[in-house]
């Protein structure tokens, strides 16, 4: 699964998950890509999970480029402890996602292979998603 190789704190806050994506909203490496319209944290698992659903449809053709990475950690206390005694352990990793931001991206197949294989992939996150291409990003479909 992924996560970070070393984090400076090994606990953090758990933030605010209000408004919309300030970076990582336009297409870079792919021709076609996976946008969230909501808001959500998304665990390395689920991640993992949408990486193999889109390269099994796709028969291991095509590049697909993952442009989230699970660095926040969450931590969770033991099943029936009594309260206090600090903050629990990192339990698992999660990426912070809001909406407009561009998760996956895919290149090197064609359009009707990549929409089901991001269709497939947008099954196993827990967030709304649509379906993107860089030409509707460069005819100013984008902000």
């Amino acid at each position: 699964m992924l996560m970070p190789k070393r984090v400076k704190f090994r606990r953090t806050h758990r933030g605010r998950r209000t408004g919309k994506a300030v970076r990582g909203g336009s297409i870079t490496y792919g021709d076609f890509g996976l946008r969230s319209l909501s808001c959500a944290w998304i665990t390395s698992n689920q991640i993992e999970a949408a990486r193999i659903a889109m390269t099994r449809y796709c028969k291991r053709f095509g590049k697909v480029f993952i442009k989230i990475f699970p660095d926040k950690p969450v931590t969770k206390k033991p099943a029936e402890t009594r309260m206090g005694k600090g903050k629990g352990a990192p339990e698992y990793w999660v990426a912070v996602v809001k909406p407009g931001r561009i998760m996956f991206e895919i290149s090197g197949v064609p359009q009707k292979t990549a929409k089901e294989a991001m269709r497939l992939a947008s099954n196993k996150l827990p967030v709304k998603c649509k379906f993107v291409s860089k030409e509707e990003q460069i005819g100013g479909a984008e902000k």
